[in-house]
């Protein structure tokens, strides 16, 4: 019987080798390493060995991330500008009350100065209400105040207004005989021109003004002013040289109302002084008769 070495048959080698044939006859058997003189069944120690249990290593902790800030939900439009609606509305409202309320000038300047309604009034260095008689011939309505007039709070103090005041001292009129005031009563921010809901909120100031003046004649000066007066959509230079109707439930009467190109405009572009000067001329025509 041929032994057995790690379960597999070794067949036994010819005798009266050679060292040098000894070490081929093993090399061709597949024996080319020495383990040990004695065989050893590996399998029967694998099996006896005691099994060691490895305790698992503690699970890795999951990094310290900061959770994702909760995304705001964006404003709905539609809700953020009926909100906004009502607020003007509020304002408009307060507007209204605070100007009918006044029995004379002084009063709606009070009235003014206590209206938070319009922001223009956060931007602005002083209220610039009015100039003139308080029972003037001729009422003239600028667009709004500049950087001049905010300084000294009185209106067309500046460069258009020198130029005013020579236009209405060229028909026989002076500061004295007439009130010069604006749509808005505070200077817009860079001299801009007021929006619509800003000289929609002082509207109401500016119509109790005439009422209480009651003037014989109403000059709108600039296309701003003619479209919040008259709620006309055309331009100035279709709208001066027409008189209009100006007229509220408290005044007595319609008052004649001529647009004019604004001074500052002339200032920038004098070939419009003739024109002007025509409508000028037709103003003086209607005080005289």
């Amino acid at each position: 019987m041929f032994p057995v070495i790690d379960n597999v048959i070794v067949w036994p080698m010819p005798e009266n080798l050679s060292a040098l044939e000894s070490l081929r006859w093993q090399l061709d058997a597949g024996i080319d390493e020495t383990i040990g003189n004695e065989p050893h069944n590996r399998f029967a120690e694998v099996a006896d060995a005691p099994v060691t249990l490895t305790e698992a290593p503690p699970p890795t902790p999951a990094p310290n991330v900061a959770p994702k800030p909760a995304v705001p939900a964006k404003p709905d439009p539609t809700k953020a500008a009926v909100k906004a609606a009502a607020v003007a509305e509020d304002q408009l409202h307060d507007a209204c009350q605070l100007a009918g309320e006044a029995k004379n000038l002084d009063e709606l300047k009070q009235a003014l100065e206590k209206f938070d309604g319009c922001p223009l009034k956060k931007t602005a260095t002083n209220l610039v209400f009015g100039d003139g008689a308080e029972d003037a011939k001729v009422v003239f309505i600028g667009e709004g105040p500049g950087a001049e007039e905010d300084r000294q709070g009185l209106p067309f103090v500046g460069p258009a207004g020198q130029l005013l005041d020579r236009m209405m001292a060229s028909i026989g009129l002076s500061r004295e005989q007439a009130f010069i005031s604006n749509t808005v009563f505070w200077r817009p921010p860079g001299n801009r021109t007021p929006t619509t809901a800003e000289a929609a909120v002082c509207l109401p100031f500016v119509e109790r003004m005439i009422e209480l003046i009651d003037p014989q004649m109403l000059v709108v000066l600039g296309g701003p002013a003619a479209k919040s007066l008259l709620a006309e959509t055309a331009g100035i230079g279709r709208l001066r040289g027409r008189w209009f109707e100006y007229a509220t439930p408290r005044l007595s009467r319609p008052v004649p109302t001529m647009a004019l190109y604004h001074p500052a405009y002339l200032l920038r572009s004098p070939s419009h002084k003739r024109e002007t000067w025509a409508d000028l001329l037709a103003i003086q025509e209607k005080l005289a008769e």
